[in-house]
């Protein structure tokens, strides 16, 4: 993919000035170019164009806030002042991979007073004699040459200081707006089971009423039954009593 098209879908829908990190790697460059890449990226803090068959950063724009610049896998051998040039605030330099084979070539560096680590890994320059020391007296402003120290220690951080606290603030940013996402569905999830439990508890209640309407039906048709019963036991008595009666009459004409 072309660098101007990479620079393109890596915006994503931004704004240049509204972009902090710019990741190229693996791109192709026009002619050894830099391409695509203008001063409206006024905010960028962090590039990175590995591997993009670079031979020149004289086209470089001006990028007054970049403290990270990862240029290793390229084919750079000179042209560093347009570094001091357009990147004043840079920290962190990585030109491992490069044409670099003379000290001369990294004079220009001089001219970058916050330069903190430079890691020049694979480059000619390092088979040197005394590589090391002069690079460190070359460039006295470096904490970090390939990793270490004028001491041998290691650097406990090869990004520049701050940097990754800020990129780490923005994804706990994210990471709180998506918790917040989550606790908002749970919510909903248990305001619905509530819902559901009083609509259980009211068909309950609703079945019990019916149950008890039931009950005062079966009784009123007892007792409906019972008056019938009441109601028939005089007519039987009058019966047997007529019956009685004309008994006795017959008795009476015999004699």
């Amino acid at each position: 993919m072309e660098m101007k098209k990479r620079i393109n879908l890596e915006l994503r829908n931004r704004k240049p000035a509204e972009v902090k990190e710019l990741v190229l790697d693996n791109c192709r460059s026009d002619d050894g170019k830099i391409t695509g890449l203008t001063a409206d990226f006024e905010n960028l803090e962090f590039l990175s164009m590995i591997n993009v068959n670079l031979l020149s950063v004289s086209n470089l724009p001006k990028l007054n806030k970049l403290r990270k610049l990862e240029l290793s896998d390229n084919r750079i051998s000179g042209g560093l002042e347009a570094l001091a040039e357009k990147c004043p605030s840079l920290t962190h330099l990585n030109l491992s991979g490069n044409k670099i084979k003379d000290l001369s070539t990294l004079d220009p560096l001089k001219k970058l007073p916050s330069l903190n680590s430079v890691d020049l890994f694979n480059c000619e320059v390092t088979m040197l004699m005394d590589y090391r020391e002069s690079v460190l007296e070359l460039l006295p402003q470096l904490t970090y040459l390939d990793g270490f120290d004028a001491d041998d220690q290691e650097a406990p951080d090869s990004d520049p200081e701050g940097l990754d606290d800020d990129l780490d603030d923005e994804d706990e940013d994210e990471e709180g707006e998506e918790d917040e996402d989550d606790e908002e569905e749970e919510d909903c999830d248990e305001d619905g089971v509530v819902d559901e439990g009083l609509d259980d508890e009211d068909d309950d209640d609703e079945g019990a009423e019916e149950e008890e309407d039931d009950d005062d039906e079966d009784e009123d048709d007892d007792d409906s039954e019972d008056e019938v019963v009441d109601d028939a036991a005089p007519g039987q008595k009058r019966k047997r009593d007529v019956e009685d009666d004309g008994e006795e009459e017959e008795e009476e004409d015999d004699e």
